[in-house]
């Protein structure tokens, strides 16, 4: 048995050790909890896989991330851009000043608001933006292929109730 088939095999036993346990909290707890680490099993492995992807590119996660939104929804002022990535702007601003460094991202002054920095791709930054998306777009539709068409669109259907839900917890 190769070193990885021995690694799904220990894991296997654990989720049952764990699932055993859970037992005790009822029926409905246990198909939650295996829910939850089905989940974040999959978005782990799928952020693994992705970030792999992103690398052969010569950029981070973060840096892709922010190339994507920007060449997706245009020039966006510092902070919309962190909302749209859920990150703080210390993190923002490592991130753009990467980019800038390597002439894929400027930031300009506002037009209508001096305090505010607004980012932009450059030409360079919108060719990269155009060359690589399409590929990293293919290459996610190879990983989730395994589902049908009917199959991914419950799911991201149902994963949006969730999401949803739970953000009016927070």
């Amino acid at each position: 048995m190769t070193s990885v088939g021995k690694y799904f095999k220990f894991e296997q036993f654990k989720l049952k050790k764990i699932m055993s346990k859970t037992r005790q909290y009822g029926k409905r707890a246990e198909r939650a909890l295996g829910l939850w680490v089905k989940l974040a099993r999959a978005a782990a492995t799928m952020a693994r896989l992705t970030a792999m992807d992103i690398r052969t590119y010569g950029l981070t996660a973060p840096q892709f991330s922010t190339l994507e939104t920007l060449g997706h929804l245009g020039p966006l002022a510092l902070g919309e851009l962190c909302q749209k990535q859920l990150v703080s702007g210390g993190n923002m601003t490592v991130v753009v000043d990467n980019l800038e460094r390597d002439g894929l991202v400027e930031r300009i002054p506002s037009p209508n608001d001096r305090r505010v920095i607004v980012v932009r791709l450059t030409a360079k930054g919108k060719k990269l933006f155009d060359k690589i998306f399409p590929q990293h777009a293919r290459y996610v539709t190879e990983l989730v292929s395994v589902l049908t068409d009917e199959e991914r669109d419950r799911l991201a259907a149902l994963l949006k109730k969730l999401g949803l839900a739970l953000k009016e917890r927070e």
